[in-house]
């Protein structure tokens, strides 16, 4: 980090209107999601072209690995990231982070074997990884506060935007240049536009006025406040800030050696299981490789890539609608609503592939199944399950919490997008649907009694432990694990 990134606000800047230029950052910052998107999504497409003996020559199981090195990077790129970002500042490490986009996805797009390509790409999952760690972080910090939520969700829609675009790309480059073989560079070239976009904008996008305030740069945090509110909300957001930091150094945070204590264990092995069960029932598979999906049902290539494009479209749209009914709808109903939706949906996938094989008919059915399963993942289960795992660790548990469970979400992923295409080749396209299935069930019912008030056992046991954190404040000790209980403090989360 020893290159200096100038702030553009600590010199003065006159007739800057603060709504306009609080748009413009909102504007340059999603751009982080639309690249993490981008990345993602685009190996849909790509793989089908760079496993040809004449490119990389690519079996199942390099497949999963070209595919999944990105996941598995990313699970090291969040953690790394959060703690670069408050050490550095949030605006220099998602500037460092374009570089390192445009860097790897170059290095991909260029790769000549296969290891190299699992390089960049494992090196590109450190970019995505720390975006998606960093990004949200700055986009809370730089909202206002009744605008917070919907602004920090605009990072949400530009991601899955990403993916849609890859989907749409991948389908005009592989209709357009035939069958040249090397059709999957111009497809993966194509994510360094949206990261140039981000490494320009970083030069004129301020940095946190948080981060400032919490390394005692009051100065600079009120400049920076100056220039994205009103002169009278930016002095009093910055005695916010000020207070915020000052109640937050008072908290001792739960570290590693916390983990001996019975009732921390048991929170944070729970907020792994909700991250691990939103993985393991295979959305992320459809995404990845939904194109490989629709050709194994029998569409052509060419067809299939089109095909795909729906996936992305109704992923985007139930978006909004996940999004409209989380202030709407409780959260129980909607998640059992969804789970009957993706469970029907997927069980369907494996009886008609079975049933069905070789029918022209088939590859329609498949596509309008994996189109059901998106819509009721994407508008009613992911959007609950990353609420509840938003809001089940206390305070003191937030970071380590937060942190070993994403770590856990990612290397889930890691592993399912490795097996699948392995799956697929050895048991092909219904037997590894049926495989899923067990699994999408088993974790759908512990879902369910993670949100279920009268669940006689599990549950009981977790509301039991949160009404006890609630009339109990918990100070960890930094040098041993005994506890020290403080006055009543019932700011505790809902599960409901």
């Amino acid at each position: 980090m020893g290159i200096q990134l100038e702030d553009p606000v600590t010199s003065k800047r006159k007739n800057r209107n603060p709504k306009r230029f609080m748009k413009l950052i909102i504007w340059i910052s999603t751009f982080g999601g639309l690249v993490f998107g981008y990345d993602t999504g685009v190996i849909n497409g790509a793989l089908p072209y760079m496993s040809r003996s004449d490119q990389l020559n690519l079996n199942a199981f390099s497949e999963g690995l070209v595919a999944s090195s990105l996941l598995f990077g990313a699970a090291f790129g969040a953690i790394c990231c959060g703690r670069l970002s408050d050490r550095y500042g949030r605006r220099k490490v998602i500037y460092y982070l374009a570089l390192l986009f445009i860097a790897t996805t170059l290095g991909c797009s260029f790769a000549p074997n296969t290891g190299v390509m699992i390089l960049f790409r494992f090196l590109l999952g450190l970019a995505v990884g720390g975006a998606s760690a960093t990004v949200p972080t700055f986009l809370a910090e730089m909202s206002p506060a009744k605008l917070r939520g919907q602004l920090v969700t605009q990072n949400e829609l530009m991601l899955v935007t990403g993916q849609l675009l890859a989907y749409v790309f991948n389908a005009v480059i592989a209709n357009t240049m035939g069958e040249s073989g090397h059709i999957w560079r111009y497809m993966l070239i194509l994510a360094t536009l949206p990261a140039i976009i981000l490494w320009i904008g970083m030069f004129i996008v301020p940095e946190s006025p948080r981060w400032y305030a919490s390394k005692g740069k009051f100065g600079k945090a009120l400049r920076v406040l100056r220039q994205v509110r009103q002169e009278i909300h930016a002095k009093q957001e910055l005695r916010e800030i000020k207070s915020s930091i000052a109640a937050e150094t008072k908290i001792n945070q739960a570290t590693f050696k916390d983990l001996t204590i019975p009732w921390v264990r048991r929170i944070v092995i729970l907020g792994i299981g909700i991250a691990i069960v939103n993985q393991i029932t295979g959305i992320n598979a459809i995404m990845y490789y939904g194109t490989q999906i629709l050709q194994k049902s029998g569409f052509a290539t060419n067809v299939a890539m089109i095909a795909n494009i729906a996936n992305g479209v109704i992923s985007l749209c139930a978006t909004f609608v996940g999004i409209a009914l989380l202030g709407r709808v409780k959260r129980r109903p909607m998640l059992i609503t969804g789970l009957i939706g993706t469970s029907g949906a997927q069980l369907l996938l494996g009886f008609f592939s079975l049933t069905m094989n070789g029918s022209p008919a088939l590859p329609f059915i498949v596509l309008g199944l994996t189109v059901l399963f998106l819509g009721f993942f994407q508008g009613a289960v992911g959007p609950v399950t990353w609420l509840t795992l938003s809001e089940i660790f206390p305070q003191k548990l937030r970071g380590i919490g937060m942190g070993v469970a994403i770590f856990c979400l990612w290397i889930t992923n890691f592993l399912i997008g490795l097996v699948f295409p392995i799956f697929i080749d050895t048991f092909g396209l219904s037997t590894t649907f049926f495989y899923f299935l067990p699994i999408r069930i088993g974790s759908d019912h512990l879902r369910c009694q993670t949100l279920t008030r009268n669940s006689r056992t599990y549950t009981r046991g977790i509301r039991k432990i949160l009404r006890n954190l609630a009339e109990r404040e918990i100070v960890f000790s930094q040098r041993s694990s005994k506890m020290k209980v403080c006055n009543l403090n019932l700011s505790m989360i809902r599960l409901t």
